[in-house]
């Protein structure tokens, strides 16, 4: 098998040396470019694994390459050298599709940890077969919502770049970063997820970062860190707006750094983590009010990722039943006592449809679980389900706007597609609204 071979693209010969002296030890061939033209002209001869470019260039900038194989070469992976300390410019090459980047004066220990990344990236299954491999639960639903979160978890899994995931609580955040690390380069590492509000606010840094033995009372020998524990792998780091102030400045320059120094300790130590975080709070807001470093939300927030509420598709709300009696009956047995597991009754989808689900799957997975247990029936029915009382509210509320869209529909002479453009919907959400009135025409 041949040699990973990278292109180099920098116009000062003594980084060019560093670099191609670096990757040959790693068995990588290197070929190199000055310029943007030249790097246009070795890219067609050569057809390489990765490229490493330089930001400034004599006849152009590294974005301008960047962009040129995003629409040329899609698969490459891109890295960004960058000026030390410029992180504008690492975050917008991240958030113009960079896989990665690292900043003069080159340390070659997170050189060798990115190439390693790009290469494993570029060498990765197919989708279907690497699904197969990690053993991970894709996002249900066929709702257009879900398709586009589908297909951007797949683009974000090709990059480094941080991500933030927004949504409420119960819209499977922490699954959504799971699949980002389940697809990448980095799926065989470790991935570590950390709720940021469960740890003691005098005991975060030393959690994240570690503590040396003595550094505090109660500090009795020397503690690995969570970054530590993520090397190689992804750090999640969910409920982010709960991390206080001092943390927040630590972690900041953890991810511009990338080192930590564990509590207690006179030196840094390099890690190497993919960072996902998330938040259902508005970091925005909280930036606002001086509860969140502005610093820090711009480093984190390259690429954000909004997880919908359950009742913005409804029309999953099915599938995702489905799914989760299937997987009751996988783990507890036949629920109630049953030889097969229950099955919902059209008139109980259609309350499940109508209902505000203010905790969204997470929800919808306890009403199941309930209703499991206490149906000693095959068909689990409305009376079952014991929705809160805000569900007959709910129903009214969806019965007049069904009503609405009935009159709407009418007007347009049963053209679904006038109709929906009058409503502000697309024909989708329209025939899946008339669906549950029981018009399908």
């Amino acid at each position: 098998m041949s040699r990973p071979l990278a292109l180099v693209v920098d116009d000062e010969a003594d980084i060019l040396d560093l670099i191609r002296i670096t990757l040959g030890r790693m068995n990588v061939s290197a070929v190199t470019a000055l310029t943007v033209t030249e790097a246009k002209l070795q890219l067609e001869r050569h057809r390489p694994d990765l490229c490493l470019t330089d930001l400034s260039l004599p006849d152009g900038t590294g974005l301008d390459l960047l962009h040129y194989i995003n629409t040329h070469y899609p698969d490459l992976p891109v890295a960004m050298i960058t000026a030390h300390g410029n992180m504008e410019s690492a975050v917008a090459a991240m958030k113009a599709g960079a896989f990665d980047f690292v900043a003069k004066p080159v340390d070659l220990a997170a050189l060798r940890n990115l190439v390693e990344s790009a290469l494993r990236l570029r060498g990765r299954a197919a989708p279907s077969e690497e699904r197969e491999h990690t053993g991970s639960t894709p996002l249900l639903g066929d709702s257009p919502a879900m398709q586009q979160i589908r297909a951007l978890i797949a683009k974000l899994a090709r990059t480094q770049a941080p991500v933030f995931i927004t949504g409420e609580s119960g819209t499977g955040k922490e699954l959504a970063a799971r699949l980002i690390h389940a697809q990448g380069p980095r799926r065989d590492g470790p991935f570590v997820p950390v709720n940021c509000g469960a740890i003691p606010h005098d005991l975060v840094e030393s959690e994240l970062f570690g503590h040396k033995k003595g550094s505090f009372t109660g500090a009795v020998a020397d503690k690995q860190g969570l970054f530590q524990a993520a090397a190689g792998g992804t750090l999640f780091l969910d409920e982010l707006a709960d991390l206080p102030l001092p943390a927040q400045v630590k972690l900041l320059r953890a991810i511009q750094e990338k080192c930590i120094r564990p509590v207690g300790s006179a030196r840094e130590i390099p890690v190497d983590v993919r960072l996902i975080s998330a938040s259902h709070r508005d970091l925005a807001g909280e930036v606002e009010k001086g509860r969140f470093r502005q610093d820090l939300f711009y480093r984190i927030n390259v690429i954000e990722l909004r997880l919908p509420a359950l009742r913005e598709r409804p029309e999953d709300i099915r599938p995702l039943a489905d799914h989760i009696l299937q997987r009751l009956v996988q783990t507890t047995g036949c629920a109630g006592g049953q030889q097969v597991y229950p099955r919902l009754s059209e008139k109980a989808i259609a309350a499940l449809e109508c209902y505000a689900f203010p905790g969204n799957v997470r929800e919808l997975e306890n009403i199941l679980e309930r209703a499991t247990a206490l149906c000693e029936a095959e068909c689990i029915e409305v009376e079952d389900l014991y929705l809160p009382a805000n569900e007959r509210t709910e129903t009214r509320e969806s019965s007049e706007s069904g009503a609405v869209a009935l009159a709407a529909v009418d007007r347009a002479r049963w053209n679904q597609v006038a109709a929906a453009r009058v409503l502000g919907m697309t024909p989708l959400a329209l025939r899946h609204r008339l669906s549950r009135l029981g018009i399908d025409r």
